[in-house]
């Protein structure tokens, strides 16, 4: 089955008999782990209603451009920077005419304008009409704007003709979108992510821990799998799934997080240390639960292992990514720790404002390595691991054609 795993698909529909198939489409793109929200033309509330959408996708449908119930009237930017991929199924004719001049007269349109995701249509017409030349003419200048079409399939239609211009069936449209994230970069090559943080128990009740919701971790890990790596997550203690086809391994304190690495880092071609791991821990765990006693209560601690620098440090060891989450002072700590740790590439976090780090669903970048640095702007957290994910793979290429070449001259 075709993973979406935390992808969020906008849905849009417009006015067209193949809408009817649009219900199981919605329900079929969250059976494989999207988050679904539904954009409708005024034509497509004819053929399928916005409560029979609601009810399958979750959400409610948007359907008007300036909507004075809304809190900012601006839905149509809002959803335009939601979405991870935008699909227009099914996509009238009407509506490539529109998509190929650039026109934002209604929701959805204005949608597709505004957004930097993926756009891909389902074309869905009689046979005659997606023939025609002027289609044809829109057609090829959507391919020319990088927009994807899925279809048209062909066969019997339901004004009773035969011919190109059926909307593929829901299946093999989730299928498609699912291809969207898969790039390939990292085809055969073995990666190991940590995520999440850890706990540092001092008695069998209490403990030292830090805010890492293991979301920005995971969402890596995630982005790893659909470049083509086989991934290993190594996880503090989260309230989230591990994704699907990594091979998670659980762990508690920063010691455990350490030996799990290490017993694994072997075999790994690129490490990514996005944990954020506890740099102490209690010199002495109580065997029972401490009582309230003195108004101060002395804790004794004692550092835990490098997890990243130790990693680093393996001779021929792996490409090394490292996160510095920092409140104050951010480029001048990253490049210190880059420095210090021997470390292929740095990405670097504020984690003082509530909207961006710890907890939140989006986040910001900056990676340094010492080619230089490049700023990933704040958007969604598995956004953001993919661009990142590009990055790395970028670097590690280069990293090892470099070696090879140097191997070949010796």
């Amino acid at each position: 089955m075709a993973s979406l795993t935390n992808k969020r698909i906008l849905l849009g529909i417009t006015g067209g008999i193949a809408a009817y198939k649009s219900a199981d489409l919605a329900r079929r793109l969250r059976d494989a782990g999207a988050e679904v929200r539904v954009v409708m033309t005024q034509a497509a509330t004819g053929f399928i209603t916005p409560l029979t959408m609601q009810a399958v996708s979750g959400h409610p449908v948007q359907q008007t451009l300036l909507d004075e119930t809304t809190e900012n009237g601006m839905d149509h930017i809002e959803l335009a920077r939601w979405a991870d991929l935008v699909l227009v199924a099914p996509a009238s004719a009407n509506f490539l005419a529109k998509l190929n001049q650039g026109r934002a007269d209604d929701l959805l349109s204005t949608v597709c304008l505004a957004t930097d995701a993926p756009l891909a249509v389902a074309p869905a017409m009689n046979q005659q009409m997606w023939l025609n030349p002027a289609t044809q003419r829109n057609v090829f200048g959507l391919k020319q704007l990088g927009i994807k079409l899925f279809g048209p399939g062909s066969g019997d239609q339901a004004c009773g003709e035969t011919g190109p211009g059926r909307m593929l069936e829901p299946e093999e449209l989730v299928d498609l979108v699912a291809g969207q994230f898969v790039t390939g970069t990292l085809q055969g090559i073995t990666v190991m992510v940590t995520a999440g943080p850890t706990w540092e128990a001092m008695d069998p009740v209490r403990g030292f821990t830090n805010r890492s919701s293991g979301k920005m971790g995971y969402a890596v890990a995630q982005a790893a799998v659909e470049a083509g790596a086989r991934v290993i997550l190594v996880s503090g203690p989260t309230a989230l799934k591990a994704p699907e086809r990594v091979e998670p391994v659980n762990v508690t304190s920063a010691r455990e997080m350490h030996d799990a690495v290490m017993e694994r880092v072997a075999a790994v071609d690129i490490f990514i240390g996005v944990a954020a791991v506890a740099d102490y821990r209690p010199k002495a765990v109580a065997e029972q639960k401490i009582k309230k006693g003195p108004d101060t209560l002395m804790i004794e601690l004692e550092r835990n292992p490098d997890i990243l620098a130790n990693v680093a440090a393996i001779t021929d060891g792996p490409f090394t990514v490292g996160f510095a989450a920092e409140t104050e002072n951010l480029l001048e700590h990253a490049r210190d720790k880059l420095q210090k740790k021997h470390v292929d590439m740095i990405a670097a976090n504020r984690v003082d404002q509530t909207e961006l780090g710890f907890d939140a669903d989006q986040n910001a970048l900056t990676l340094i390595s010492t080619s230089g640095q490049i700023e990933l702007e704040p958007q969604p957290k598995t956004r953001l691991a993919r661009e990142l994910i590009k990055h790395i793979a970028t670097g590690f290429h280069a990293k090892n054609t470099t070696e090879d070449s140097r191997q070949t001259y010796r």
